[in-house]
């Protein structure tokens, strides 16, 4: 007897800290991915990294041994200077004196760059007042964009994606759920087909320096909003129609993200990632669902009282006072008459 009620009560207190342990639990897989990441990348990266210090040092030595009037402090100034101007998206090079990296169509690709947090980082505003206004135009521009990709998604959602369900559930009698999962990645599909795989080649074909792998990587990396600015189309010194291209790929940019964000909301209305979501949540206190309850039940008595009271006012004629209805009249024994 002790020993079923031991064990009942320890099965109510595990299903009452359930939703904390697999928060711990998620708390603690996502520590372990993040230096699941930082160890593959180091031992991938560090002796590529190793090797181009090693040639780099060969490279500048070889020079200082052919040119020995020049002494080597004053070429770490000079490529300092160099390595300063590239970061600001300013090359030395000969043949790139001709490209502008703030022409409209280039500023363009930059505001939206910004708007949509993606931000390559390779061009940056270089006086006090661009970096000023750049503060500002995101501080109101990125919610501006937020506003606009939740509105623009929840429309897109509605036609692409719920309404093809709900045509495959009614017409076709298919589960929902099933439809639902099937529609989603039939839609990955189709989104991944149009959005990586077409332009990767487009931008493999365009860019000289670019094979198949790196462009699909450029596509990823800046649909996933991460951008970290290693591969940018446009930038090549004898890029053909340059502010057309630069305009195409702003557009790219913007039509992929509200693709990627319809592909993501399509498949966080599938059944069951809600169940798996739910497992990490915190449960609410029935007490607070109740007053909850009870406040929308008040405030929808008070709302249908304030219709009632304005649809009387306004019934009555302009300048009278509202009168009530007239009591029925009593009997001879001063009962109201039913």
């Amino acid at each position: 007897m002790l020993q079923s009620l031991a064990g009942s009560a320890c099965g109510r207190l595990a299903q009452r800290h359930r939703p904390a342990c697999c928060f711990a639990l998620l708390v603690l897989g996502y520590l372990l991915y993040l230096v699941f990441g930082a160890v593959v990348f180091s031992s991938v990266e560090l002796p590529h990294e190793d090797l181009l210090r090693q040639e780099l040092r060969q490279l500048k030595r070889r020079f200082l041994e052919r040119h020995a009037c020049l002494a080597e402090p004053q070429l770490e100034r000079f490529l300092g200077r160099v390595l300063e101007a590239s970061n600001y998206g300013v090359s030395a090079l000969g043949n790139a004196s001709g490209r502008w990296n703030w022409d409209f169509t280039s500023a363009l690709f930059f505001a939206s760059t910004v708007l949509s947090t993606t931000g390559y980082g390779h061009t940056v505003p270089l006086s006090d007042g661009g970096k000023a206004f750049c503060i500002v135009y995101s501080v109101i521009g990125i919610p501006f964009t937020l506003l606009f990709l939740t509105a623009v998604v929840q429309r897109v959602t509605l036609q692409v994606s719920r309404r093809p369900v709900l045509y495959a559930h009614l017409r076709w009698g298919l589960p929902r759920r099933r439809a639902a999962l099937a529609h989603a990645l039939l839609l990955g599909a189709a989104a991944a087909a149009a959005f990586f795989f077409v332009p990767a080649a487009v931008f493999s074909a365009l860019e000289d320096d670019w094979n198949f792998l790196e462009s699909f990587y450029f596509c990823f990396i800046s649909l996933s909003t991460i951008g970290l600015g290693d591969y940018v189309p446009g930038e090549g010194y004898n890029q053909r129609f340059r502010e057309l291209y630069k305009l195409g790929i702003t557009c790219y940019l913007l039509l992929g993200l509200v693709a990627m964000l319809v592909v993501l909301e399509t498949f966080c209305e599938l059944q069951e990632l809600k169940t798996f979501r739910k497992m990490f949540y915190v449960k609410k206190d029935p007490d607070e669902d109740q007053l909850h309850i009870m406040e929308h039940d008040q405030l929808s008595f008070s709302s249908i009282a304030d219709q009632t009271a304005g649809g009387k006012e306004d019934q009555k004629p302009d300048g009278e006072p509202f009168v009530g209805p007239e009591p029925p009249p009593a009997l001879a024994d001063g009962s109201p008459q039913r």
